[in-house]
């Protein structure tokens, strides 16, 4: 039996523990070892999520299987290939066109059967869940913290978090952006005054300043962003 290999990491996965691509290959290996399975090829998506099957490397290793090259496509466990019901459908519906199996390590998967494919309806309906449920409770938690005041994500640049989640003024960053304010007024391009920071070695939340960066710094970052988000300490916003 010749068999492709696919594993996959998303961005959030890519620390932790047994879920690496290289751990996940050597899995592969042994896996196709073990059962006297030839593997031809592996495929390797990093850093993707597994909410589509529009990803480079599994597009390709569909391609590969579609024209006869193997027999199998192979990966660790059936979310490694898709987190979607309605994707684990189509990639059944694909082996079967094109006379492929699929296979998974870890849950024994193989679809060369009814009571196999019915398996794998099942895994990928769990799988689905997991997926919606964890973003119902991130985005739970995420409500939570903005009801509470709390900044989300990396503060803006002129502020820092507080220990308490909220945003305090960053005197230094709020000096750059009155600098900048007084180079535009003297009339320096927004081009020259980021080509200015970035000479001086002046770091953006992003590293480099852009042209873009610098205009909406200029123009409204303490009308808009310190209005809205700097958490307000006994009933008093901070001004």
């Amino acid at each position: 039996m010749r068999a492709i290999g696919y594993v996959r990491v998303s961005t959030e996965e890519q620390a932790v523990e047994g879920l690496s691509l290289a751990a996940q290959a050597e899995r592969l290996a042994d896996y196709c070892r073990a059962r006297g399975w030839t593997l031809t090829a592996l495929y390797r998506d990093a850093g993707v999520s597994g909410r589509t099957l529009e990803r480079p490397a599994l597009q390709a290793a569909l391609e590969s299987l579609e024209a006869g090259d193997a027999d199998v496509l192979l990966a660790l466990k059936l979310d490694r290939l898709t987190r979607s019901v309605a994707d684990l459908g189509r990639l059944i519906e694909l082996s079967k066109v094109h006379g492929f199996q699929l296979a998974t390590v870890s849950e024994s998967l193989d679809t060369t059967n009814a009571a196999g494919r019915m398996m794998a309806n099942i895994l990928g309906s769990v799988a689905q869940w997991e997926r919606e449920a964890a973003g119902e409770r991130t985005a739970a938690a995420l409500r939570f913290k903005q009801s509470r005041g709390e900044w989300i994500g990396c503060p803006p640049f002129g502020f820092k978090l507080n220990g308490d989640g909220g945003l305090h003024v960053d005197a230094a960053e709020m000096a750059v952006i009155q600098r900048m304010k007084r180079l535009r007024r003297r009339g320096a391009s927004y081009q020259v005054i980021a080509d200015k920071m970035n000479l001086e070695g002046i770091n953006s939340r992003r590293g480099t300043w852009s042209k873009s960066s610098v205009r909406t710094l200029v123009n409204d970052h303490l009308r808009s962003r310190k209005a809205r988000y700097v958490k307000r300490s006994n009933g008093v916003g901070v001004q």
